[in-house]
């Protein structure tokens, strides 16, 4: 067997046709039908499809005119950017329950690297069956993953058992699956490169194996040498996480509007409490409090207040949250209320401590 990189464990999570999944959430009348996200125009172009539409063979990308005569049922709902980057933010966030390695390719796809991660687990299966979960439980959506050594194989693996399902390619595993696999399902291999790879007799990934270096870079230039690494299970690069944490948030939209302050405080004690819990289990603190208030008619404020140390405790947490409540006069009754705590001490080491409401640091991420 040739030797390929074994010492890392990555995850691929794909949400399940993201745009269209939230739409059926947010509005039950959706669930079980064909639905496109965008589209709708005669120039529209659909951005995503349900899985319902997808049978019909509707497709992201697509022309919307194409789309309705593929399947006349469809149903157009306008894309609303706002509440998949809300959604979004939640999925990360139980992402870095487990690491801090997180790498974003889209509002709804993310590497994970969690060789060494923050549960201590050594089962990247589990871990990536547990964040599903956790997905599925948080936002109401179904997710699917692939885990495998590398990124490349990860990605591939995590198209395989959608929707809602994983797939893990161990070590031991990655050369046969690689030449068995279609040079269709190569990622990197767009329709044009497959057809070209046709034309040169590559079907598979065991065919693709036959081709020397030097062949494959005449063929296909600077892409050669990422196809002669990949098929024998080769792909260095790493996950790259887009930013340090900044900030630590948390959030709840109620099932009816409420509009008693009594009740407010009583939901915003609760967040506090969450996002001390959190605060604490990644060990840092911040400075910056920010209250978001949703109103019932959706119109969204934020208030901030920065303190002059670091705090992570609910108490402090709480008493800044209530100050920016009654800040304003309330506009209308509220739908959901959130509390983020920012300006994190993340570049900050062995802080002073003075009494309970300054917090000493230091990081300790398993990495």
């Amino acid at each position: 067997m040739e030797d390929f990189p074994v010492n890392r464990k990555i995850i691929h999570v794909d949400m399940d046709a993201f745009y269209a999944s939230v739409e059926q959430l947010d509005n039950p009348e959706l669930r079980g039908k064909a639905v496109a996200v965008g589209g709708g125009s005669e120039r529209g172009v659909v951005s995503a499809a349900s899985y319902e539409a997808r049978k019909f063979g509707v497709r992201s990308a697509m022309a919307g005119g194409l789309a309705r005569k593929l399947c006349p049922e469809l149903i157009f709902v306008k894309t609303r950017f706002e509440r998949y980057r809300e959604i979004s933010a939640q999925i990360r966030e139980v992402f870095y329950e487990y690491t801090d390695l997180v790498e974003p390719l889209s509002l709804d796809e993310a590497y994970l690297d969690v060789t060494q991660n923050k549960k201590g687990n050594p089962s990247a299966s589990l871990i990536a069956k547990e964040i599903r979960a956790k997905i599925k439980d948080k936002t109401g959506l179904n997710a699917s993953a692939g885990i495998s050594i590398n990124k490349f194989i990860a990605k591939v693996a995590s198209d395989i058992n959608k929707p809602n399902g994983q797939k893990t390619i161990g070590p031991e595993e990655v050369i046969a699956f690689l030449e068995d696999l279609d040079i269709r399902k190569f990622y990197g291999v767009g329709k044009v490169t497959a057809e070209k790879m046709y034309q040169l007799g590559i079907f598979t990934g065991k065919d693709l194996k036959t081709k020397s270096i030097e062949f494959l870079n005449e063929k296909f230039g600077k892409s050669g040498a990422y196809y002669y690494h990949v098929v024998r299970g080769i792909h260095t690069s790493q996950v790259k996480p887009d930013r340090i944490r900044k900030s630590l948030g948390a959030e709840r939209t109620f099932s009816e509007n409420i509009s008693s302050e009594i009740f407010m405080i009583e939901r915003l004690e609760n967040i506090a409490e969450e996002i001390e819990r959190r605060m604490k289990k990644s060990d840092v603190a911040g400075k910056t409090v920010t209250l978001k208030i949703k109103y019932s008619d959706f119109t969204l404020k934020t208030r901030s207040k920065t303190l002059p140390y670091y705090i992570r405790s609910k108490e402090v947490i709480l008493e800044t949250a209530r100050e920016l409540l009654f800040q304003e006069k309330m506009e209308n009754s509220v739908r959901l209320l959130g509390i983020t705590l920012a300006n994190l001490n993340t570049e900050e080491r062995d802080q002073k401590v003075s009494e309970d409401k300054v917090i000493a640091v230091q990081l300790k991420f398993d990495f």
